[in-house]
């Protein structure tokens, strides 16, 4: 982000096969993370404090916490995009998917050429599938960032879940090249198009490269499918 530590835009877990997106990076499924780190010095009761304390209830899990601390870092500094991102992020941990792309949207409105904005509507509107709401956010941030790699993989996803296979590869492929957060889980879910257009070989392919990154769905799909 522009001036301090902040939560980039999440990637789901995968699936298992043949189920349904559900959420609850997302869901309450588990997301990834990454924060960049940026040494900051905050005053005691200030915006960038109940900011960065609102980022360490993150971390730890405590999403409403984290609601709670980026509550009154906007309180604070109501123009700060950066901590309706992060609110944004937590609420959809939380499972306010409304909230979330509400939060989303005004970080948008305050810094209209933030990628990440865009990203995470799309992961949160795939998540209510809105699936062709999420590809019109996701290509907007790739438009505004064409390496972004967790973009591709949630466009990709969207894709998937419209039929449409071959379109979905394709920007997994994408995502790859430009190393999006959490690597295997485009690999696994590159594998599950594959075997949906009938490509068993190049879907094992995908879950043995996904598991040797750590995946353990990946693995149990080798073991059963492979």
């Amino acid at each position: 982000m522009k001036k301090r530590t902040a939560v980039i835009g999440a990637l789901l877990s995968l699936l298992p096969l043949g189920q349904p997106l559900v959420i609850g990076t997302g869901a309450v499924l588990t997301s990834a993370l990454v924060i960049l780190s940026v040494p900051v010095k905050v005053n005691a009761e200030s915006s960038d404090f109940y900011y960065e304390r609102g980022l360490n209830k993150i971390k730890s899990g405590d999403f409403n916490a984290a609601i709670s601390n980026f509550n009154k870092a906007i309180e604070k500094n109501p123009r700060d995009a950066d901590a309706y991102i992060n609110r944004g992020y937590a609420k959809h941990q939380s499972g306010d998917l409304y909230g979330a792309i509400s939060d989303f949207n005004k970080a948008i409105e305050i810094d209209p050429r933030d990628a990440i904005s865009y990203n995470n509507l799309g992961w949160s509107k795939n998540d209510l599938k809105d699936y062709q709401g999420a590809i019109f956010d996701l290509n907007r941030a790739i438009e505004i960032n064409p390496k972004y790699g967790n973009a591709f993989y949630n466009r990709g996803r969207s894709k998937y879940y419209l039929n449409d296979a071959y379109g979905a590869i394709s920007d997994f492929n994408t995502a790859i090249k430009y190393q999006p957060t959490r690597l295997e889980h485009v690999y696994g879910f590159r594998g599950i198009a594959k075997e949906r257009i009938g490509d068993i070989e190049g879907a094992c392919a995908d879950w043995r490269k996904a598991s040797s990154l750590g995946d353990d769905k990946s693995s149990k799909w080798v073991r059963n499918q492979c």
